[in-house]
């Protein structure tokens, strides 16, 4: 299995955790007093970022409908600030941003386009 393709299923199952963990909850403010499964989903927006940065970069340029940039820096916002995170930006981002990607990586596994660029 590919590095690439490694880190693309590791990030869909990011976004599983994400979406299981931040079900029943009915506002940003809401999920946000609710600490254990909130920190549960800042660790896998985490992990993507992290997933993010094993990807090589001839890759991610063969894929520019992935803001792949915009996600790391996500990333090192939740990493680094964590108490400055707005609740209702998170609760945004996992109901208009989250499934998308999620489809732009299960198009991409389909496609079989994964494989390891030999640029790095």
């Amino acid at each position: 299995m590919s590095d690439n393709r490694l880190s693309l299923l590791t990030i869909l199952e990011a976004i599983e955790k994400i979406t299981l963990y931040s079900q029943g909850f009915d506002s940003g403010e809401n999920f946000y007093h609710d600490s254990k499964s909130f920190d549960a989903t800042m660790m896998q927006f985490i992990v993507i970022g992290e997933m993010i940065d094993k990807i090589d970069e001839t890759f991610k340029k063969a894929h520019p409908q992935i803001e792949w940039i915009k996600i790391k820096n996500f990333r090192n916002i939740i990493a680094h600030n964590y108490f400055g995170i707005d609740a209702d930006e998170i609760w945004e981002i996992i109901h208009y941003k989250i499934k998308p990607l999620q489809h732009e990586i299960e198009k991409i596994l389909a496609n079989g386009d994964v494989n390891r660029s030999t640029d790095n």
